[in-house]
């Protein structure tokens, strides 16, 4: 596996998130809020924003590889009904897919996610077409819950979507 670091954001990491999210590969399996193409503006609002918000309902991280920030990954806890859980969201350069950096990086934030939070569940909502994004859940000890059929419109297309999630108690296994 590549080392790499979660660290909180700073301003100076939009350069490198601008140049590491451009990519329509990264944009075709996430929410429509994060753009194709991805400029130098859309990351610094996205790195200002996580400033912003603090770490009182959400942990949101760089990854940095090679001390560069190469992706992102937040646990954002719910609201109403939902408060005792949270939703896992992650994206990662291309050129690291594939290499274990996700899956270390989903383990490393839920644990101190559940540290931090009152959460009895960390959730994900991976299109169920995008295995890799299935994978490193799975890999991260994830239990999948099952498929909403077409459950989401990307692109002009319908896409089923999977729930994933990690229960506290599972957390202290993996």
């Amino acid at each position: 596996m590549i080392p790499f670091t979660l660290r909180p954001w700073r301003p100076e990491d939009a350069e490198a998130v601008a140049a590491a999210a451009n990519n329509p590969k990264i944009a075709a399996n996430l929410r429509n809020v994060f753009p194709h193409p991805y400029t130098l503006a859309d990351a610094e609002w996205f790195v200002n924003d996580c400033i912003a918000r603090g770490e009182e309902r959400q942990l949101s991280r760089a990854i940095l590889i090679g001390g560069k920030a190469s992706g992102s990954i937040g646990v954002f806890v719910k609201d109403d009904v939902y408060e005792r859980s949270a939703e896992l969201g992650y994206w990662l350069a291309e050129p690291y897919w594939g290499q274990g950096v996700m899956s270390e990086a989903v383990r490393q934030l839920c644990r101190e996610a559940f540290a931090r939070f009152d959460v009895l569940r960390i959730f994900a909502e991976p299109f169920a077409d995008n295995l890799g994004s299935r994978r490193v859940l799975e890999k991260a000890g994830f239990t999948w819950e099952g498929t909403m059929r077409n459950g989401v419109f990307k692109n002009g297309r319908v896409h089923s979507y999977c729930m994933y999630a990690l229960l506290r108690e599972e957390a202290k296994l993996v």
